[in-house]
């Protein structure tokens, strides 16, 4: 492991250098750091021990929500993921259960701090920017917190284009980019109209209809007329034999190490969960020199947009239907991982394991809306509204463009006139819509150069049909959804449509290249480093699902600043391929090893914080227990520092697998704190 120094997308900057200890031992991190970063850039992935097996602990979420990366700086017990790096910083392992800190500060007897505003917006990532943007337009002023050192959410961690309507939501620019455009436009408008809290976490939500925040380390309350929850989402856990072991986590967490922070967090790594944030997640760790052995998905198809299944198929990264993980195994740190077949009933089938050499297992198995504050502010009658993932969990560009029409919806409580454009809400439901499947056409080539558009699906996209110069790529029925299809009056070979696909799913075909008739010259989209090939290479091409197709040469390279960080590959190839090759395979596969494994499934953790597992839960369930306050009580599942935000579902679930009713199963009461708070932030210690 170690800092990503090249990126084909990201810039790395310079950084300063800042010196700190951990366990006693001298290192260096970069200025910016999260402690976390700091530590898997020095390959350093365990973080503490558990109090009750002294099993080791590393990163899981690296979102707030757990405490598996709790680690003790300068005294205090910290999250990893969300504490700053800092100059000469000491950071011991965590121990069993950290100890107070003996810090001789008296607490102060003055109230806490309490004020009033028209709008809280709480969550800053794209549903929320962009409904204080909205707000803020329309003459409202907004306090709007997040939890992080910046805002943008989810975007800082996409670098890939966006789909859906160039006009609404920016799509065909990448999520960072995006995040940059709506901070730099939440700035123009200054404190007076947009007051941007961070390091700003909400905790909770009273009775007296007042929203609790630790701000920069001071509590304070704040009393809103108007509410908005954009809190986003978790991601979903999965439970398995040594699940809990460091290197196990989820690909939110890898995203945020590998894109946010610049740190290679794996050498080898394979994924669970064939939705889109386990498809990006595969893409996403190759371009950052990260061997994906390869994916797993439970279903006997991958819930993700086809064209992030297929442009890593292309790549060489095996992607494995009605599998799942069986087991992970390793000391400290994880050492392999098992996958095998399931039934019809998502049973493991015997006999058909398959071993991996890895260090690092990505949980991608969906995501659970943050909507703890929705809930209670509902409970007590506030103004409040939800956007974004904490609503309803799609894609960001469904999360913008709801927040607009939040935003505007608060402005008119507020007492204002704003319009809400009818066909907003259509978009928002469009952009959130299921893809379907749809057979990709054989084309029909007309002239002697003209793109291959290979839309397989009816996502929501325009990027291509904007970016035409000549206009002759339209959408099918006019609709955003419609498949885009060239009309072959005429192509420039300006490569301008292979540029602005966000699905990698257009190439340029050049049959002027050969006057013989024998080879032809397509245009690829690319975003790896250049010198990964080079001119003259011979390679494998590819179809676009990634089955072999040939061989070709590498001619040149297309690269412009005008491109957005996207090469172009010029590719011959023989005549008669020219239709069909979508890519060149640029990684070997790795089948792993045969061989029967055993599982004993009863000792797999299911509570992480307390390091319950599944038997014990199980017993108390077959002894009639139906109350999850019960078996809370009992076993102490859902009583750790993440509040039950990661073993909840997991327990739900294993009533599910024994028969049980929903109905008939008592949810665990939710109270304030949502996450930890040191207890003296309530106490008002002086920390001069």
């Amino acid at each position: 492991m170690a800092r990503i120094e090249h990126h084909p997308i990201l810039p790395v900057l310079e950084r300063n250098t800042i010196q700190f200890t951990f366990e006693g031992k001298a290192y260096t991190g970069l200025e910016g750091d999260m402690i976390s970063s700091a530590l898997f850039a020095n390959g350093i992935t365990v973080f503490g021990t558990h109090e009750r097996d002294s099993a080791a602990k590393g990163i899981y979420c690296a979102n707030g929500q757990c405490s598996e990366c709790m680690v003790i700086a300068d005294g205090s017990p910290v999250k990893a993921c969300m504490t700053e790096l800092s100059e000469g910083m000491d950071i011991q392992q965590c121990r069993g259960y950290p100890p107070l800190p003996d810090d001789g500060s008296s607490p102060r007897t003055g109230d806490i701090e309490c004020m009033k505003t028209p709008v809280l917006v709480i969550g800053g990532g794209p549903a929320g920017m962009s409904a204080a943007l909205e707000l803020a337009k329309h003459g409202v002023h907004v306090v709007l917190a997040d939890d992080k050192t910046m805002l943008g959410g989810k975007l800082t961690l996409q670098t890939h284009n966006f789909f859906g309507s160039c006009a609404d939501c920016w799509a065909g620019k990448r999520g960072t980019d995006i995040a940059e455009i709506l901070e730099k436009e939440i700035e123009t408008h200054g404190p007076d109209m947009i007051d941007v809290w961070l390091r700003s976490s909400a905790v909770g939500v009273f009775s007296d209809r007042k929203v609790g925040i630790v701000r920069n380390g001071e509590y304070v309350l704040v009393e809103p007329d108007l509410l908005l929850i954009a809190t986003g989402a978790r991601e979903k856990a999965l439970a398995f034999q040594g699940c809990s072991l460091p290197g196990v986590f989820g690909a939110g967490a890898f995203q945020t190490l590998v894109n946010r922070d610049l740190v290679r967090a794996s050498e080898n790594l394979f994924i669970c969960g064939g939705g889109n944030v386990g498809l990006i997640s595969a893409y996403h760790a190759l371009q950052a020199g990260i061997n994906v052995k390869g994916l797993v998905e439970a279903l006997p198809e991958c819930g993700g947009y086809r064209v992030h299944l297929d442009k890593i198929r292309r790549l060489g990264v095996p992607v494995y239907t009605s599998h799942t993980v069986l087991r992970a195994d390793g000391g400290t740190q994880l050492e392999s991982v098992t996958i095998c077949e399931v039934d019809s009933g998502f049973k493991p089938v015997s006999g058909t394991e398959k071993t991996f050499d890895v260090d690092t297992l990505l949980i991608a198995v969906g995501l659970s809306p943050v909507d703890e504050l929705y809930t209670q502010a509902r409970k007590y009658g506030m103004n409040v509204f939800a956007a974004g993932d904490a609503e309803t969990i799609a894609e960001a560009s469904a999360a913008m463009m709801n927040g607009r029409i939040r935003g505007r919806e608060m402005a008119q409580q507020a007492g204002k006139e704003p319009l809400i454009p009818g066909e907003w809400e259509g978009l928002t439901e469009t952009l959130r819509s299921k893809p379907v499947q749809r057979d990709i056409p054989v084309p029909d080539p007309q002239g002697d150069i003209y793109p291959v558009i290979r839309c397989s699906q009816d996502i929501p996209c325009n990027p291509c049909v904007e970016a035409c110069p000549v206009r002759n790529i339209t959408l099918e029925n006019g609709e955003l959804t419609g498949r885009a299809q060239f009309s072959g009056d005429m192509c420039l070979g300006c490569a301008q449509c292979v540029l602005a696909c966000p699905g990698l799913a257009i190439t340029l075909v050049d049959e002027r290249y050969d006057p013989s008739g024998k080879r032809a010259l397509v245009t690829m989209p690319f975003e790896f480093e250049q010198d990964t090939v080079a001119a003259g290479d011979r390679v494998t091409t590819v179809d676009f699902e990634g089955n072999d197709l040939g061989t070709g040469t590498v001619v040149a390279f297309r690269n412009a600043d005008s491109q957005n960080r996207r090469l172009l590959i010029l590719v011959e190839t023989p005549f008669e391929d020219r239709l069909h090759a979508a890519g060149i395979r640029l990684f070997s596969r790795d089948s792993g090893t045969e061989g029967e494994v055993s599982c004993d499934d009863s000792s797999t953790i299911i509570c992480r914080c307390e390091r319950v597992t599944k038997g014990e839960v199980l017993s108390l369930i077959r002894a009639g227990y139906r109350d999850m306050n019960q078996i809370k009580a009992a076993l102490r599942a859902g009583m750790g520092a993440c509040g039950g935000k990661t073993c909840r579902d997991l327990i739900l679930r294993l009533f599910r697998e024994e028969g049980i009713d929903p109905d008939e199963v008592t949810l665990p009461v939710e109270r304030p704190p949502l996450s930890e708070v040191p207890l003296g932030v309530f106490a008002g210690r002086d920390r001069t």
